[in-house]
């Protein structure tokens, strides 16, 4: 006779002599200890063996639910799953219910420290601006029309932020969806320049002649430390991206070939083409890095912080442009318009073209040569590229000379 409601009010919590145990269908049955206690049962058979397995306790599980559970498991029984297998699947899943924050955390260590170099300012403003909000939450449960609101709420004064906010929540998120994490990515179409009327600016500032001077004048008269002196020179001269330079350790630099090499982790497209950068070091050059590697004393960098071995902070290049700036102010009254150091690679670049070939210039500022001439063309033009170098601070040093 199969179980009842009232076969099981009748014998829970009723101690007796013997283990008891009634059968339903479908393979349930109810066992009950000596103590009284219910506990719903499977029984199946499963890679030629019997077994058996706990569905729960009566009454935290009703016969109704039981009887579910038992049908439930008997049809993965059917498709060849072991039921025990899909049972504890299931439980895990209820367990494990990440909130946002740990979802973050996640993606954060397997994926967004290895592959950008900004990590850190990005978890920064994840704490900042998203995790006071929805840290708690399993994504899940944030609806598009709520990220959309914090995202606007930002960009009312940071649009740039806001704007890699969504870039990185929405890689995270789908990142999470592939790994089972969470079920969908609910921003997945959102578009910062559709939806938070977000557009990227390209700036195309950089320096001419006359800015130049100035700055080159800054540099050798104001009180900025040598090591920010070179830094800045450097950059310029070699228009290279201020992180391939903040990061260079000493053993990139080869003075008996020549050559400055930077590992494909240290620059923007070496992930993807696994190859280093070589560029040539001019006579010129040389004594400038000889006087970061002086300056940096026993430090593997060239470039450190200060009082430190550490290599140089992300953001200290970030100051020297306005550093230049209030020191021509104040001690000649020029006003320069604003700039950054990225700027110095557009200018140097905007130069490269009256010394150079197009594809020598792109060579030297780190850039892929276009479609199928990146994949047959292996050759470095490291004596074409010293030739402009030489020329370029030819030009600066004319450029220096003729208010002389």
């Amino acid at each position: 006779m199969a179980i009842t409601d009232a076969w099981l009010k009748a014998n829970s919590g009723k101690g007796r002599d013997v283990v008891e145990e009634k059968t339903d269908r479908d393979g349930l049955s109810a066992r009950v200890s000596k103590k009284g206690k219910i506990v719903f049962q499977l029984r199946f058979r499963h890679d030629g063996r019997q077994s058996r397995l706990d569905l729960g306790t009566y009454p935290l599980i009703t016969l109704k639910q039981a009887r579910e559970e038992a049908l439930k498991l008997k049809a993965e029984l059917e498709k060849g799953h072991d039921p025990r297998i899909i049972k504890k699947t299931d439980k895990l899943k209820n367990i494990e219910v990440l909130s946002l924050e740990d979802v973050f955390e996640k993606w954060y260590e397997a994926y967004c420290i290895h592959n950008k170099k900004i990590h850190r300012q990005i978890k920064r403003s994840f704490e900042i601006y998203v995790f006071p909000e929805f840290g708690g939450i399993p994504p899940d449960r944030i609806s598009t029309d709520n990220w959309v609101t914090l995202l606007e709420g930002v960009k009312k004064r940071f649009p740039a932020i806001a704007a890699r906010l969504l870039i990185n929540a929405k890689q995270m998120l789908s990142w999470a969806v592939r790994r089972k994490l969470v079920a969908s990515n609910e921003i997945y179409q959102i578009s910062a320049k559709a939806d938070l009327s977000i557009t990227k600016k390209k700036s195309t500032r950089s320096l001419d002649a006359e800015e130049i001077r100035m700055l080159l004048m800054a540099l050798d008269g104001s009180r900025m430390s040598a090591k920010n002196r070179l830094f800045v020179r450097l950059c310029l001269i070699y228009g290279c991206r201020n992180t391939e330079l903040r990061v260079a350790k000493k053993q990139y630099l080869d003075f008996c070939k020549m050559t400055w090499e930077t590992p494909p982790e240290d620059h923007k497209t070496g992930k993807l083409s696994g190859k280093p950068l070589t560029r040539p070091i001019t006579p010129y050059t040389k004594n400038l890095f000889e006087e970061c590697i002086a300056l940096s004393g026993s430090s593997e960098y060239l470039f450190t912080n200060e009082g430190s071995d550490a290599v140089m902070g992300v953001g200290a290049p970030l100051s020297l442009p306005y550093n230049v700036m209030q020191w021509l102010r104040k001690n000649n009254g020029y006003e320069m318009a604003h700039w950054s150091i990225k700027a110095l690679r557009k200018t140097a670049r905007t130069n490269f073209s009256t010394l150079t070939q197009p594809h020598i210039a792109e060579i030297m500022l780190g850039h892929k040569l276009p479609g199928e001439w990146e994949v047959y063309d292996q050759h470095l033009y490291l004596v074409e590229q010293a030739d402009c170098l030489i020329k370029w601070v030819e030009r600066l040093n004319s450029i220096v000379q003729a208010d002389s």
